[in-house]
């Protein structure tokens, strides 16, 4: 991956020369582009009203189109792509029949607890936002277990209405104003969305909070509820069950642990909550499709892992906060 070139555009600054955009930046703050390889990246700080629900909020355009192929993996995170130029080719959740989605442009995921190919022919423009997954309840306004594991058309969770917001963001050539027109929608969307019980909202706290280690029982005294009432209300609200949710929680705690290189396979198990190594692997294959060591070796950034085409994987992964 090559180093980062970055460029700050302030209240006269921007990278199109229109005016009102770069006034819009330096209100919501300033945007950065940076070069990564073959991919530049925009972001700005996030508006303080969408902070609490995001996880992640990235442009990205590649330098020169290359196709490639991709595979994803569960990150504990909801996903709004809107794309700005190519479709995907195919997003294809593995394990899953009939799981592939075909063409498709901008989308949503909801949480997955297993892996997907995604093949894009190159040029691909697009915003990438992940959201927390009671951020999303709130955002899409509907059972995010419809959600589970899929790839979905935007049109279809968010309205006609996203169709033109989509045309209007291509439309326009300056960042700043594409975030403010993207701001602008999902902050009228979460201020009338459904309010995610209280007792779930508690529950993933406690769960995300110890990386998936906490026993489903103790977290339903914890809340006041039954066990299987809490099951049903919050595999509705999140997407995945609770036991499915601790399950991603814990991978990602494992990949976090062998990304900083510092712990052997035995101490990331021991570390969190796999019976042993072999414990570790079977669950790497299950939600990633690979193994540790593969996963660790292979060029990726934050969740996407590159099997073909350029190098510029990096397209598909993550920003993390601000």
């Amino acid at each position: 991956m090559g180093g980062a070139l970055q460029v700050v555009l302030g209240a006269r600054d921007d990278i199109t020369g229109a005016g009102a955009g770069a006034d819009a930046a330096a209100r919501a703050g300033a945007v950065e582009v940076a070069r990564l390889g073959g991919l530049w990246r925009v972001t700005r700080p996030w508006h303080p009203g969408l902070r609490p629900y995001l996880r992640s909020y990235v442009g990205y355009w590649e330098a020169v189109a290359t196709p490639y192929e991709a595979r994803l993996v569960p990150t504990g995170r909801a996903t709004l792509l809107i794309s700005l130029a190519e479709p995907f080719s195919q997003v294809r959740r593995l394990g899953v029949r009939g799981g592939g989605s075909g063409r498709i442009g901008s989308l949503v995921v909801g949480l997955e607890d297993r892996p997907a190919i995604c093949t894009h022919p190159g040029g691909q423009e697009a915003i990438r936002v992940e959201f927390t997954p009671l951020g999303a309840y709130r955002l899409f306004g509907m059972p995010m277990s419809e959600l589970t594991n899929l790839a979905v058309e935007i049109r279809d969770v968010l309205g006609p209405g996203a169709g033109v917001l989509v045309e209007r963001m291509a439309a326009t050539p300056d960042w700043a104003a594409r975030f403010d027109l993207l701001d602008e929608a999902l902050l009228t969307r979460l201020a009338y969305g459904p309010l995610p019980a209280p007792e779930v909202a508690q529950a993933w706290d406690l769960l995300s909070g110890s990386a998936g280690a906490i026993p489903i029982a103790r977290i339903a005294a914890e809340v006041g509820w039954s066990q299987g009432y809490l099951i049903r209300r919050f595999t509705q609200q999140i997407g995945l069950a609770p036991k499915a949710s601790a399950r991603v929680l814990r991978f990602r705690h494992a990949v976090a642990l062998l990304g900083r290189g510092a712990a052997s396979l035995t101490e990331v198990s021991t570390a969190c909550g796999f019976y042993d190594q072999a414990h570790l692997n079977r669950e790497f294959r299950a939600i990633a499709g690979t193994t540790p060591g593969r996963m660790v070796a292979a060029r990726r950034v934050e969740g996407a892992m590159a099997l073909s085409g350029s190098a510029n994987s990096s397209k598909t992964a993550a920003v993390a906060g601000r």
